[in-house]
């Protein structure tokens, strides 16, 4: 024999908590239309393909020259330009070093890219603080 028990569950309201004498009123939320837009950073892959159309380009080499000299195939090499693909620092290597760049040149250039388009949404003198002693790092750090 089996006794039915109704799926229920309690609900206990929320209530607010009372005002604390001497408390602020919490600040109205702001209207989607007076909030700042917010700014989307670009991403690694994009860049480091801008830089390499770019590059291209500039030479006057079709993608199937680069992509041919660097050893992978040309719709692989289209999709890395594009951004489409995250792309292995072997053929990261390969594209720069088929444009006559090393590595390092081309995610040098990449990492230019980033700070300039970053620059101009978060303002030229705008530096992230350490929080050691005054040193400050102009390097760029990838891991795989």
């Amino acid at each position: 024999m089996t006794s039915h028990v109704p799926n229920e569950a309690r609900v206990i309201p929320l209530r607010p908590q009372a005002a604390r004498p001497g408390a602020r009123p919490a600040a109205p939320p702001v209207p989607p239309e007076r909030r700042p837009p917010t700014v989307r950073e670009p991403l690694w892959r994009d860049l480091v393909g801008d830089v390499l159309r770019r590059e291209r380009l500039d030479q006057e080499r079709t993608l199937k020259e680069v992509a041919e000299a660097a050893r992978i195939s040309m719709p692989y090499l289209s999709e890395v330009e594009r951004g489409r693909k995250e792309a292995s620092s072997e053929v990261l290597a390969a594209a720069a070093g088929a444009l006559g760049l090393g590595l390092g040149d081309l995610l040098a250039r990449a990492q230019g890219e980033l700070v300039r388009l970053t620059s101009r949404h978060t303002g030229a003198g705008a530096r992230r603080s350490t929080p050691t002693s005054g040193a400050r790092f102009d390097g760029m750090c990838l891991a795989a």
